[in-house]
């Protein structure tokens, strides 16, 4: 997959663009803590940041699909760039909380759909040099490995914001996001060669949102439930790390807890899965939910690290079984949206979550924050289970998925994708 002709020209600086997005709550998350000594109120201006990108990071997707990658992903970066900036200045002046929240509203709604739009050029790139079964193939590597990629970031973002934290200040941590996010922001979108074409509509017909699959809202709804676990996690360690006096060891044991995914990401993708993907997205979900219901009694840190490694390692199955299906559940036209409403899926679980964890632990301790992810994951489990059978692929010609279909690319994803 990695000797495709180009693939190395977006990748690399994708990775840099990529490597803040879980920077920025983190670094919101210590900086307001700092400044306003709450985990409640640093809490909360994660999540509207978070819920930002949730809501408009999909209409990016939607435009991106439309006009161009570049033409989007150009003004986003620099408005983020001053959004970033602005929030940072407000912080240290210990402006009031509303003023924060609304400083990070576009913040958040800023920060690039760069993962969206990679898994976009992949599924360009294969669809247009190859047979319908390989493609299907290099299409299940590329999202393994765009998997791991997002672990990774999530490996070393939060360890990046908060060691920067630790030897600066909380402020320094967010001017580095905002920063690598303008810089792999700018040069990704320089790669115009590897984009996927612009597909537009013919005249007087309308442009169906990737949202109107049944299958699509499904997954989006079980990505809430997985970015909860981001959110909880991400509050409940950084508290518990501060009660038991190892503030700088928040990031190591939730990058551990990434690490985790990580390695359970790269396992997948050179396992010969025998098993459908929708099998597999049932059983990694039920393996999440099992390892978040241990978070809660964890007596000391090292005990919290080694279930937060297990927890980890249901992550990236997931999250691979996932950005699998939809891509069977949406015509080629709407990819990219597809995919950023399952990021952006992520992004407010994890604002839910990072703000219900910060009440939970202000008012009960750090050990009840870690009853938000359990209770999150839960609940999306739930609906998956209960329809299921929204996450088939339509038949050719039925509607959604009918770009899918005609390139023969959706049963071997559904049932063959072996990594």
């Amino acid at each position: 997959m990695l000797r495709t002709p180009g693939a190395w020209t977006f990748l690399a600086p994708a990775l840099v663009a990529r490597l803040p997005y879980a920077m920025l709550s983190m670094g919101i998350l210590l900086l307001v803590t700092q400044t306003h000594g709450s985990y409640g109120t640093a809490g909360t201006v994660t999540a509207v940041a978070a819920v930002a990108q949730a809501l408009i990071g999909p209409q990016t997707g939607r435009l991106a699909d439309r006009y161009g990658q570049a033409a989007v992903l150009v003004p986003t970066v620099l408005v983020h760039a001053v959004s970033v900036g602005t929030l940072i200045a407000l912080a240290l002046g210990h402006a009031p909380v509303w003023s924060l929240c609304l400083a990070a509203v576009p913040a958040g709604a800023s920060v690039p759909q760069v993962g969206a739009m990679v898994r976009a050029r992949w599924v360009a790139t294969f669809s247009a040099d190859g047979a319908s079964d390989t493609t299907a193939a290099r299409v299940g590597t590329a999202f393994a490995f765009e998997s791991v990629t997002d672990e990774f970031t999530f490996v070393i973002g939060p360890i990046l914001a908060s060691g920067i934290a630790a030897l600066v200040n909380p402020a320094t941590a967010l001017v580095a996001e905002a920063s690598l996010t303008l810089v792999g922001g700018l040069a990704f979108a320089a790669q115009r060669r590897t984009a996927p074409a612009r597909i537009v509509p013919q005249p007087g017909t309308k442009r169906a949102s990737a949202l109107a699959s049944p299958g699509v809202r499904l997954l989006a709804g079980a990505f809430l439930g997985v970015g909860s676990v981001f959110g909880g996690m991400q509050v409940s360690v950084n508290a518990f790390a501060d009660e038991v006096g190892q503030h700088a060891a928040g990031g190591t044991v939730y990058g551990i807890f990434a690490g985790g995914s990580m390695l359970a990401g790269v396992l997948y993708g050179v396992i010969a899965w025998r098993r459908s993907v929708q099998q597999r997205m049932l059983i990694s979900y039920a393996l999440l939910v099992l390892g978040c219901s241990t978070l809660w009694a964890m007596p000391n840190l090292i005990a919290l690290t080694v279930a937060g490694l297990v927890c980890g390692l249901a992550i990236a199955p997931t999250l691979i079984s996932g950005y699998t299906l939809v891509e069977t559940l949406v015509a080629d036209g709407a990819k990219t949206e597809a995919f950023t409403w399952l990021t952006g899926a992520i992004g407010l679980g994890l604002a839910v979550g990072s703000m219900a964890a910060g009440r939970l632990i202000d008012g009960h301790g750090p050990s009840t924050g870690f009853l938000v992810p359990v209770v999150g994951a839960g609940l999306g489990l739930v609906a998956l289970v209960s329809l299921r059978h929204l996450l088939a692929a339509p038949r050719a010609g039925s509607g959604s998925g009918a770009g899918s279909v005609a390139r023969g690319g959706v049963e071997p994803l559904v049932g063959a994708a072996n990594g």
